[in-house]
């Protein structure tokens, strides 16, 4: 169980701030006995690192509070409206908290925190909210900066293939922070996108990464949900980035370094501040400075050590603050100046964002 992924010791602060003043969650007599704290998975633990990275706060939870909480657990649940019953039979049920933890859930549960009103609800990666409906997220494209310092140094062709899943805000930050790292160091680099236009589907990343690596690409990032790509990544001897978890067992020859995500703090703290009526619905984004994200595992036998010197400094920086992947100039793929310089992304804008950086190739899928 992680227990904090960072490599420095960090506070546990809130990432983004709110748009307004936090509101408290509305008072409600607590039946006696164990608080009923409930996480909804799309997927299963097992073969899905997203949702892993998940279950892996809710024992982390469970450790902390013992019989003090009841956690439960529903995997397997689809996005849309099908999730909807899910919600609802959870907050009926006697759970406290809820914490929904696919992007797909975000109007399901919008609607069934209105009917809920003295039940918490916690949306991983939304960005709608509720006086009862909290958002939070990590600032994975962070870890994929660092892994992008890493591709620069070990690439010999230039081409770095790309897998990823749904085309939301969170992959498109994660490409562009790693290709902004990445042609930082080598500006000859082409990162090449395949989208899979799935959580998890490991015969489409697969597919993906055989395609790509047909393209030419020596070296595969991604954001999807199974160990697919690495394996692909070890079958075709290049080498490959693990995504949520430590995939170096999957392909010990290919993995360069796994980015990893650790939710336990923040499962803690939430679950601490609903029993002491200290909730707020603020957004929180934590990162590398509150140990949420992490490059693991580095290969050593394949990374050089000038290029694990330029991570760890990459990661120093991100942990003080100093560095910022979305500080301008940054052009988009067709050339247009999208940040000048001395402008930087805010938080609302990189929640928004919907163009790729100069040096991506590959378009988004059609709405």
């Amino acid at each position: 169980m992680l227990s904090g992924c960072g490599r420095r010791e960090g506070g546990e602060g809130a990432g983004a701030a709110p748009a307004s003043a936090p509101v408290a969650a509305s008072g409600a007599i607590v039946p006696a006995g164990p608080m009923g704290v409930a996480f909804v998975y799309a997927g299963n633990a097992d073969d899905n690192t997203w949702v892993g990275s998940h279950e892996l706060g809710a024992k982390a939870v469970e450790h902390k509070f013992g019989d003090r909480i009841k956690v439960t657990r529903v995997p397997n649940v689809p996005d849309g409206a099908a999730s909807e019953q899910v919600f609802r039979n959870l907050a009926s049920q006697g759970s406290r908290l809820i914490f929904g933890t696919s992007f797909g859930y975000m109007d399901a549960m919008l609607k069934v925190a209105a009917e809920f009103p003295h039940v918490i609800f916690e949306h991983a990666t939304g960005y709608k909210s509720a006086p009862n409906l909290g958002t939070y997220d990590v600032r994975g494209y962070q870890g994929a900066s660092l892994a992008g310092v890493i591709a620069a140094y070990v690439t010999k062709r230039n081409i770095i293939g790309y897998v990823a899943s749904m085309p939301t805000p969170a992959a498109i930050r994660n490409i562009d922070a790693f290709t902004i790292a990445a042609r930082a160091l080598n500006p000859d680099i082409k990162v090449q996108v395949a989208w899979t236009n799935s959580w998890s589907d490991p015969d489409k990343e697969r597919a993906a990464a055989e395609a790509l690596i047909g393209q030419g690409a020596d070296i595969l990032m991604q954001n999807v949900g199974s160990a697919s790509v690495m394996q692909a990544a070890q079958a075709h001897r290049i080498h490959a980035f693990g995504w949520d978890a430590d995939m170096s067992k999957y392909g010990p020859q290919a993995h360069l370094g796994s980015v990893v995500i650790d939710w336990s703090q923040y499962y803690i703290k939430t679950v601490q501040q609903v029993m002491e009526g200290q909730w707020t619905n603020q957004p929180v984004w934590n990162g590398i400075r509150h140990n949420a994200v992490d490059l693991v595992s580095i290969n050593a036998r394949v990374v050089p050590e000038v290029a694990q010197k330029a991570e760890a400094a990459r990661y120093d920086a991100f942990h003080d603050g100093a560095y910022d992947p979305f500080a301008g100039p940054l052009k988009d793929q067709a050339g247009t100046l999208r940040v000048p310089a001395g402008k930087t992304l805010d938080d609302a804008e990189k929640h928004n964002i919907n163009w790729f950086v100069e040096g991506v190739e590959g378009a988004l899928p059609a709405a």
